[in-house]
């Protein structure tokens, strides 16, 4: 991803480089603490999807991000399943100010680890003998905007950046 503009202020270009050096998973769980019994039963369950992220720095343009995908699928008050991954990307990142680094790495990279973790997950719950979990696309862009007017109106939230 390069001249990526609109991650610049208005009225400003940048010529940033954002480039994947490894994704992989750093993590991985699934349980299905009421198998097989739960085989047996007509389900109508709900499902829950959780989402973190975590960067950090390697070396002088090198991050880390973490993008944590937790489902937990219940039939009332019981786990039906529960999955989590820690869906991991080594990237060079490079040319960006540093008012645009944290969104590069709150929404672009998750935006570009989101289809391994989905895959990971979809994958796992069938082999769990579960029907296939299909997680819709998630606009990370629209999370980090969120999250940063949730930290605007929250008093005494400047610190937790």
């Amino acid at each position: 991803m390069s001249n990526k503009d609109e991650l610049a202020p208005a009225g400003q270009a940048t010529s940033g480089q954002l480039g994947i050096q490894k994704i992989y998973i750093k993590d991985f769980s699934f349980e299905a603490p009421n198998a097989p019994q739960i085989f047996t039963e007509q389900l109508t369950p709900s499902l829950d999807v959780q989402f973190g992220n975590a960067a950090s720095v390697l070396a002088e343009n090198v991050h880390e991000v973490v993008l944590t995908v937790t489902c937990t699928v219940k039939q009332d008050d019981r786990t039906v399943y529960l999955v989590e991954v820690q869906q991991a990307g080594i990237f060079n990142i490079s040319g960006f100010n540093e008012l645009q680094l944290p969104a590069i790495l709150a929404s672009a990279c998750p935006n570009i680890l989101f289809p391994f973790a989905r895959e990971a997950i979809s994958e796992v719950v069938s082999k769990g003998g579960f029907p296939q979990l299909l997680l819709a696309p998630v606009n990370f862009d629209a999370v980090y905007a969120q999250e940063l007017q949730r930290r605007r109106t929250t008093p005494g939230s400047e610190a937790q950046h």
